[in-house]
């Protein structure tokens, strides 16, 4: 993830269907664009009464995520028109990628523009910034375009240095931006920009260490300072007497996510005469298999696994009944299975990897 959890390959909605595997290659529209990019940061889309594009119909794949991302700033909400089918165009998917990742524009005088997110007119500058080498004037791109896009933004972020402070703990007991009473021994943290409830895995650059911290408060208001740190997130990773550190962020998703380590439902039907004993988990803990078995005298094929960042393993591994097919997801992040009969179409089934910790 910052990590983000680089991409879905469909629509959840499509999930159980059978399909065909996504090519690649093929130029992609603004709507599959669009997803790829929101469902890599593992952020739900809440209802909103924000009026939706009178292009993007309810029903419609991508309707609940564009409509909420064009209530909180991500899309352009001046305009009428979304124009889904369109090709995306390379300048509009990084704008999308900077600003889903939160990331704050860059004043003239190199200082953050504090809790703000860019404008089209500030994108080459950060791109810039970060070394980001896209094509400014494309009409189009294919899928593995943008996923080599997605990959350069985030591997950028991830190794990006921050100044994180200590969050005094004169505010002890007191509430946070988002209504909450701060605990300082909770594993918390104030950012300007992630949203409420964000997991971030937090690296002291000096000695290596991590937490994982969840937020839920705005702040701090200092150039060149990017997160307050609760006490006992602070003194995981660093002594409390140095009140400052550098460190490092790998943004894990939404802490919503959690509630999903205890969902044990798994998809088994392949075809009404193929039922798989163990299926593909809905949800699996990182660190856990999938494992796959079949339930009959028919044998199965797994066709095709692609990994969270778009990659595809080309499996066609075929099974007989008493034989196991194990996977173990080295990442979090969204991986599809296509998993069909001798004969047929494979039925696609998704399983998202989460951390399970606090």
């Amino acid at each position: 993830m910052f990590s983000f959890i680089l991409g879905l390959t469909v629509s959840a909605s499509l999930a159980g269907q059978v399909v065909a595997a996504p090519d690649p290659a093929a130029s992609i529209t603004r709507r599959d664009g669009f997803l790829l990019i929101w469902r890599s940061i593992a952020r739900p889309a809440e209802t909103t009464r924000e009026k939706p594009y009178a292009d993007v119909v309810s029903g419609e794949p991508g309707f609940a995520e564009i409509t909420y991302a064009k209530a909180r700033g991500i899309l352009d909400d001046s305009v009428t028109y979304f124009s889904p089918s369109e090709p995306l165009k390379p300048a509009d998917a990084l704008r999308w990628m900077f600003r889903t990742r939160s990331v704050e524009p860059i004043l003239a005088d190199g200082d953050r523009e504090l809790s703000k997110l860019p404008e089209e007119e500030q994108i080459p500058a950060l791109a810039d910034h970060y070394g980001i080498s896209y094509d400014r004037e494309g009409l189009s791109m294919t899928r593995d375009d943008l996923l080599d896009l997605m990959r350069q933004v985030d591997e950028e972020l991830r190794q990006e240095q921050h100044e994180v402070s200590l969050y005094s703990e004169k505010f002890h007991g007191k509430g946070t931006a988002f209504g909450e009473t701060f605990d300082m021994n909770a594993m918390t943290a104030a950012h300007r920009t992630f949203p409420v409830n964000t997991l971030v895995r937090v690296t002291n650059s000096e000695n290596g260490k991590s937490v994982v911290v969840r937020i839920n408060d705005r702040g701090p208001y200092v150039q060149g300072r990017d997160m307050d740190l609760s006490l006992g997130s602070f003194t995981t990773i660093a002594d409390r007497a140095k009140g400052k550190i550098n460190a490092r962020f790998e943004r894990l998703g939404d802490r919503s996510m959690i509630g999903h380590c205890q969902d044990r439902r798994s998809q088994r039907l392949v075809r009404k005469d193929l039922t798989l004993v163990q299926g593909v988990p809905r949800y699996l803990p990182l660190g856990a298999s999938v494992v796959l078995s079949a339930g009959t005298d028919q044998s199965f094929v797994i066709r095709d696994v692609v990994y969270p960042d778009g990659l595809s393993m080309g499996v066609q591994t075929w099974l007989t009944k008493g034989e196991i097919y194990t996977f173990k997801p080295s990442e979090t992040g969204t991986y599809t299975f296509f998993v069909g009969p001798k004969d047929g179409l494979p039925r696609q089934m998704t399983t998202e990897v989460v951390e399970c910790g606090e």
